[in-house]
């Protein structure tokens, strides 16, 4: 299966503004994108509600766009309107970050988190204790659903089971300088991520729906979701215990050494280590992880998606079984279902830092293999 967006624009990273609250206004600064007064600090810089707004829609839309010029247009209040790829290149310029922008996506389940965080308090506030009420069983639609999820995961598990011992071996020689060492480390590492891919595309094509979708449907919702289900699969094979990550059997174990020895950057092998352990704290069940990444691979705000409707549409079952799974089995955990799905969100954080981190191996010369490269967009 062919499979969208996780690189976009490859730039120099800004420099960020120290975290806390935005320095006061003194009402006559202006937006550092095109000199019209700006409204205050958004997605990193300071500009105004025109050139904020257009940030958003550009990164959410995953916008492409043409300068009619050489590509280097003087961005002014004036040319912000003749030449949208020049005015996209200066908020990049001055700092604008995208990982700041919250999608459609991420900013409906903010809200639903929101609603369950108040019921939950206007709940608590009650002075007489009451009964707890009858939760009602699943439905035995949503009952057989998560069963076939789970099923099929297994599934797609016992494939890749087989399939290890085509794995390059990881080396045993320890010799940090040894070039051939580290390009075995690193290739063991890239063929088990072949073998997660295969199986996520795998377990999207068995979805009911998937395949109703139009083919470029299904790469844009399979190229930006993957690098999350891989995430959430690997925070699923956390040990605490012993700070590693362990793949398929106890011999394909590491820790964040070993993934720094096989290319990886410190940058981007903590957060993975931080979410895996958050995760691994929420005490998730084959089922909840399954439904977590069905609903993950139907996200209609991805880059590139026609038909957001039938996606949304076909997310939904698996947003309400997630929602009545955990009342059954968390009766007395209100905000678990919201924290669940906040998870979602921090993986999209997770997805951009990914990005710079296919960027950096391609800056060391690391040749990423064809069906990495073509889901991960990278373009030589």
């Amino acid at each position: 299966c062919c499979t969208g967006d996780i690189l976009s624009q490859y730039h120099g990273l800004p420099v960020k503004r120290k975290k806390g609250p935005a320095p006061k206004m003194l009402g006559n600064e202006v937006c550092s994108v095109c000199g019209d007064k700006a409204s205050g600090f958004h997605y990193n810089v300071l500009s105004c509600e025109g050139c904020k707004g257009f940030f958003r829609r550009s990164v959410i839309k995953g916008a492409q766009y043409v300068c009619k010029s050489s590509g280097r247009c003087e961005m002014d209040m004036y040319m912000r309107r003749k030449c949208q790829q020049c005015r996209l290149r200066k908020c990049r310029e001055a700092g604008m970050l995208e990982q700041c922008v919250l999608s459609e996506e991420q900013i409906r389940l903010k809200k639903m988190k929101k609603q369950h965080e108040e019921e939950a308090a206007r709940s608590s506030t009650v002075a007489t204790p009451s009964p707890a009420p009858e939760v009602a069983p699943l439905a035995p639609e949503q009952q057989e659903m998560i069963e076939k999820l789970v099923a099929m995961q297994k599934q797609c598990n016992k494939r890749s089971f087989i399939d290890r011992l085509k794995v390059t071996p990881w080396p045993q020689s320890q010799d940090p300088q040894n070039r051939e060492v580290r390009q075995q480390r690193f290739a063991h590492f890239t063929e088990l991520a072949i073998m997660s891919v295969q199986e996520i595309v795998d377990f999207a094509k068995q979805l009911p729906g998937f395949l109703e979708l139009t083919r470029e449907d299904q790469i844009a919702l399979l190229k930006t979701s993957t690098i999350e289900i891989m995430l959430l699969e690997t925070s699923r094979r956390y040990n605490p215990a012993m700070e590693s990550i362990t793949f398929l059997t106890p011999d394909f174990s590491y820790n964040k050494d070993d993934f720094a020895k096989a290319g990886l950057q410190i940058e981007f092998i903590n957060p993975i280590f931080e979410f895996s352990k958050g995760m691994n704290d929420l005490h998730l069940d084959e089922a909840e992880y399954a439904l977590l990444i069905a609903i993950n691979i139907f996200s209609a705000d991805r880059p590139n998606v026609q038909d957001h409707d039938l996606v949304e549409k076909l997310q939904q079952p698996y947003v309400d079984a997630l929602h009545s799974y955990i009342r059954i089995k968390r009766p007395n955990d209100h905000l678990m279902f919201p924290r669940m799905l906040m998870k979602l969100v921090s993986l999209r954080t997770l997805s951009s830092v990914h990005s710079e981190q296919v960027f950096a191996l391609r800056l060391q010369d690391k040749k990423l293999p064809p069906l990495l490269s073509e889901i991960w967009d990278v373009h030589e």
